[in-house]
This record gives C-alpha cells, structure tokens and sequence, in this order.
C-alpha cells in the first residue's frame, strides 16, 4: 500500500478504503504489542519476585494487566465482519404503558448516551419525540466512532424495566417493555441503490429534546420509502423523520443516509441468513426478542441470552454496560 505514491489519492474512495485498512492492521499490530509486552513483564516480575525484588501483589497486577489485554483483543477477534467497524444508528421505541414505559425509554436512551460519552463517541440525536406526559416515544440518535455498531449490535431486541413506578397512585411494581434497533451508519463508501420512484417527503415544524426552540419554519422532514423487503418478499415502507438541524436540506440529507444504513442492514441480514451455520447448542438470536431485564427493587440486570448479571443497577443506567456487550461477543462473536 504505497500511500505515499503521488497517484494515490486520484481515486479517492479507493484510497480511502484502503486507508481503514491500514488503520485496521495498524490497530491489530498495537494490541498484539500490548499483549508481548505485557507478557514479558509478567514474566519479568516472576523472576524478580523469586529474588525478592518485587512482592507477590506486583506480579498479580502484572498479570491482571496481561489478561485484560488478552481479552481487549479476543473482543476485537469477534469484531472482523466489515459492518463491524462502522458507526452505528440507534433507534428506542417505549412499548405500550403509558407514561410509566416512555420514561423508562429515556432511561435507556440516556444509558446509552453516557456508554458512548464514556467510549468518547460523538453521539447526535437525529429524532426525539417527546412523551406524553414525561419521558420520550421514540428517538433516534447517531453514534460516531470505530467499531461503535460491532459494539452495540449486542443491544438489538427487546428491554424489560421493572420497578416501584412514581407514575403509580398506589405505589405498585410496574413492568415496562423498550425496543431497541441498532444499523450499521453508512459513509459514502458503500453504494446503496435507492429507487427515486419509491421515494416521498413531508415536511414539518421541529422542536428539540425538552420542548424547546420551536421552530416558524418547517425545518423537520419525513422520508417516506416504499420497496419490496427481499427479508418478507413482500412490499414494504421505511419511515424516517428528521430534526437534527434547522436547515431543511441538511435534515434530508440526514435522512437519505439514515434510510441507507437501514438498506444496507437489510442486505446484511439476507447475507446473515443465506450464510449463518449456527453450531449446536447455540441459542438464535431472534430479531425483537427479549434480550434483557432491569430489575430496580431487587437490584439486578440480567441478559437473558449470555446470563450475564450484575447487581449495579445504577453503574448499568450510567452507561457502564461493558460487561454485557463483552459477554455477548465473547459467545456469540462475529456471526449475528
């Protein structure tokens, strides 16, 4: 890869792709040199400890050190399918329930923008409708950064939150049900074919997160998208709506991109389906199943696919779900 060639950048797309690909490798030969560094210094301290020039707490940290580097580039080993590497749209629906489940759709919606403050994702939201009375009905946010969708495809499916809701009169213990879809966001690199004919907009007054800044001009799109979903085989309709600026065509070009990470998620799910060899004893992953329960009262969140829990319930809604997404790819790898 001569990316010192003055030719190079004639074909910029194509020296583009080929730039993620030396970041790739670039990004593997670090970890590996983490790890034999870190294994050295085990074994370093091994040998001072036998000579009683270190304690037996250093070496453990040493080792410890090594392990989590090991693991650090196991989780990567599950991250190699192409769509992996991509940013990711996420998209959260508050299931029937009134206020009690829209408020408790913003509390997943807000988990999820602390998890990607911590990984130092750029995290813009692209679509919030508010709820009724408190909380929110559906958003849509953009989260921006290498391997953000290898990530959190793990979160794909269906949330259970239950606790003593403040909603509640009589002080009962309320079950609350948020969907969660997460696509991989599409750069220009990837060519999705949109058909002009089954494309239609709406536009309409927007107003941000909380109510404010309503706009007097009709800043807020609607993209409307009919097409024959080659998943069902039968026509379809994807609706995407747009508020992420006060500019009308900034907020369609938002949209198209946002319409063509949902083709381009389609077209990964037929590739998924026609390929996919689940081994034996594996559980599917069914797209919408219930995948995870946020018990509040009885301190717990447990993921129902990898039984991986922890008793932090509040870590967990401040955006630490690490461990969760760990356990997922650790399992279940590269193949859903």
């Amino acid at each position: 890869m001569r990316t010192h060639d003055p030719n190079f950048w004639e074909d910029q797309k194509a020296a583009e792709a080929q730039m993620k690909k030396v970041k790739d490798l670039k990004r593997w030969v670090e970890k590996y040199e983490a790890v034999h560094n870190a294994a050295q210094e085990v074994q370093l301290s091994f040998d001072f400890y036998k000579e009683e020039l270190v304690t037996e707490a250093d070496v453990d940290q040493a080792y410890e050190k090594a392990i989590t580097l090991i693991e650090d580039l196991e989780m990567q080993n599950m991250l190699r399918a192409e769509e992996d590497k991509m940013s990711a749209v996420l998209k959260i629906v508050a299931g029937a329930g009134g206020t009690e489940a829209q408020d408790c759709a913003e509390m997943l919606f807000r988990m999820y923008q602390r998890w990607a403050d911590r990984q130092g994702y750029k995290c813009e939201i692209s679509n919030y409708q508010e709820g009724d009375e408190a909380g929110l009905k559906t958003a849509t946010m953009k989260i921006e950064g290498d391997m953000a969708y290898g990530y959190l495809k793990s979160e794909n499916g269906v949330h259970r939150l239950v606790r003593v809701s403040p909603y509640n009169a009589q002080g009962k213990r309320m079950t609350s049900f948020t969907s969660v879809f997460v696509v991989p966001l599409v750069d220009d690199s990837i060519e999705i074919e949109i058909n002009p004919a089954g494309l239609s907009w709406d536009t309409f007054r927007s107003s941000g997160a909380g109510g404010q800044n309503v706009n007097k001009v009709e800043s807020g799109v609607r993209l409307h998208y009919k097409f024959h979903n080659v998943l069902t085989d039968q026509d379809d309709e994807i609706v995407i709506e747009n508020t992420e600026t006060r500019d009308q065509p900034k907020n369609k070009e938002n949209a198209l991109r946002l319409l063509k990470s949902q083709l381009y998620d389609i077209e990964l799910e037929k590739r998924r389906q026609e390929t996919a060899k689940i081994e034996a004893g594996k559980k599917k992953i069914e797209w919408g199943s219930q995948i995870r329960s946020y018990v509040f009262d009885d301190r717990r969140v447990k993921d129902h696919r990898t039984d991986y829990q922890t008793s932090n319930v509040n870590a967990v809604m401040d955006g630490d779900i690490d461990g969760f997404i760990k356990a997922y790819l650790m399992e279940f790898g590269g193949g859903q």
